[in-house]
C-alpha cells in the first residue's frame, strides 16, 4: 500500500512538473509573439477598463492570441500594476513584452492644445469644441453654469484662464483641461502680484489682471508692453480716460465687423473706455506672463499717447501736439501692409499622435488704440 501511495505521489509530482513546463512555455510564447499589427495604430484603453478585458478584446480583433496566458501572467506578476486609461500607440513588429512596457510605464498618447494670448473666452471653447480627443461636458451650458461646474460659481469667465500648450490623453475632460488652465493663472498672478512694483494704482490682483489685458491687446512686441502699460497709469493718474479701442470692441461683442466708427466709441456699455472712467469691469482676453508682468511693473516716463506704426510697434508721445503730429504721419497715410500688432508666428507641425496646436487668429489691422481712419483720431478724442 505504501509503495502504491509513492508512486501515485511521484506521478502527480511528475504531472505538475509537466504542468508548469507548459504553462512557463504557453506563457512564454504568448509574451514573445509579435502583434499582428500591419500598420501603426492606437489602442484605446476606455477608463475603468482591465488588463482580462483588453486581452479579449484585442484577441477578439485578431491582434494577439493566447489571452489567456496573457491574464494568468499579468495575474501572478503585475497583479499591483494599474492599467492607464487611454490610448497606445501600437507599431508593426511590436512585441507583447514591448506592449506591457508600455503598458507598465503609462506611455500613452498626448495631445496638445494651445491657448493663445489675446484670445477672449468664446474662442476659449471654440477651440476646446474642436478637440476631438478630449470628452464634451461643458456643451450646451453658459458662460456662468460652466464656471459653476469648474467650482468658481459666480466667476466671470474673461481673462481667468492662462495661455499655454496644455496637453491632454483621450478621455480627458474638456472641464478638466479648463482646471488646469484656471489654476495655472492663479498661480501666475499671485506670484507677479507678490513681485509688483510698490507704486501700482492696484488694490487687488484682479484689477492688475484688467490692464493687463488692455496691454496684451493693444501690443504683441516684447519691449512696449511695460510702457503701454506705462501711459495707461500715468492717465488713470491724471484722470484721463483711457480711451482703448479694445475695450469697445470687446463691448460690442459678435457684432464688431472689423472697423470701429464715431458711433462706437460713444456706444453706452461697461467696457467703452471712451466713455467711462478708469478700468473696464472685467478683463478683456486672456494674458500671458509677460503682459501681467508688465501691468505691474510699469514703466516710467512722462509719454501719455501712443500711435501704431503700422508694424506692430508703436510711436509714444509725451503732449497732444507730438502725438498728433505721429497721428498725421502714421495713421493718415497708411500702408497697405499696415498691422497695429504683429504678423502671427505660423506654428510648429505636430509631432505625430499628436493634434495641431490652434492656430491663433491673424491680428486685425483695426485694433489699436488709434486705428481706425473712419473714427477719431487720439487727438480728436482728447479733445472732445
Amino acid at each position: 500500500m505504501r509503495r502504491k501511495f509513492l508512486v501515485l505521489l511521484e506521478t502527480l509530482v511528475i504531472l505538475a512538473g509537466l504542468s508548469l513546463g507548459f504553462a512557463a512555455w504557453k506563457v512564454h510564447s504568448a509574451l514573445d509573439q509579435t502583434l499582428n499589427v500591419a500598420q501603426e495604430e492606437l489602442l484605446d484603453v476606455p477608463s475603468g477598463s482591465t488588463p482580462t478585458g483588453t486581452f479579449n478584446r484585442m484577441q477578439a480583433k485578431g491582434t494577439l492570441r493566447d489571452a489567456f496566458w496573457l491574464r494568468v501572467y499579468w495575474r501572478f506578476n503585475l497583479a499591483g500594476q494599474p492599467l492607464h486609461s487611454g490610448e497606445y500607440r501600437l507599431t508593426p513588429g511590436m512585441t507583447l513584452k514591448d506592449l506591457l512596457g508600455v503598458w507598465q510605464r503609462g506611455e500613452v498618447v498626448q495631445y496638445s492644445l494651445t491657448l493663445v494670448e489675446g484670445w477672449n473666452f468664446r474662442q476659449v471653447r471654440a477651440a476646446l469644441d474642436k478637440q476631438e480627443k478630449l470628452k464634451h461636458t461643458l456643451a450646451g451650458l453658459s458662460d456662468a453654469e460652466l464656471m459653476t461646474r469648474l467650482g468658481h460659481e459666480g466667476v466671470f469667465p474673461e481673462g481667468r484662464f492662462f495661455p499655454d500648450t496644455y496637453k491632454y490623453v483621450r478621455g480627458m475632460t474638456d472641464a478638466e483641461l479648463l482646471v488646469q488652465a484656471y489654476n495655472r493663472l492663479d498661480e501666475v498672478l499671485a506670484k507677479e502680484w507678490t513681485d509688483r512694483a510698490q507704486d501700482v494704482p492696484y488694490t487687488e490682483p484682479y484689477q492688475a489682471l484688467i490692464m493687463a489685458s488692455l496691454v496684451e491687446k493693444e501690443t504683441g512686441v516684447p519691449q512696449e508692453r511695460a510702457e503701454i502699460a506705462g501711459v495707461f497709469v500715468r492717465r488713470l493718474a491724471a484722470g484721463m480716460l483711457l480711451q482703448t479701442d479694445p475695450t469697445v470692441i470687446y463691448g460690442m461683442g459678435e457684432r464688431y465687423t472689423g472697423k470701429l466708427s464715431r458711433a462706437d466709441l460713444h456706444e453706452a456699455t461697461p467696457y467703452n473706455t471712451y466713455t467711462n472712467a478708469g478700468l473696464p469691469p472685467t478683463p478683456i482676453a486672456m494674458v500671458g506672463r509677460e503682459a501681467i508682468h508688465a501691468a505691474l511693473n510699469p514703466a516710467s516716463g512722462t509719454s501719455l499717447y501712443f500711435v501704431a506704426r503700422g508694424d506692430g510697434s508703436h510711436v509714444f508721445s509725451d503732449d497732444l501736439e507730438a502725438h498728433n503730429n505721429a497721428v498725421r504721419e502714421f495713421q493718415l497715410k497708411r500702408r497697405a501692409d499696415y498691422r497695429s500688432s504683429p504678423a502671427p508666428i505660423p506654428q510648429p507641425a505636430a509631432a505625430p499622435g499628436q493634434e495641431p496646436a490652434v492656430e491663433p487668429p491673424a491680428a486685425s489691422p483695426d485694433t489699436a488704440t488709434d486705428s481706425n481712419a473712419d473714427a477719431p483720431h487720439e487727438s480728436e478724442k482728447d479733445s472732445q
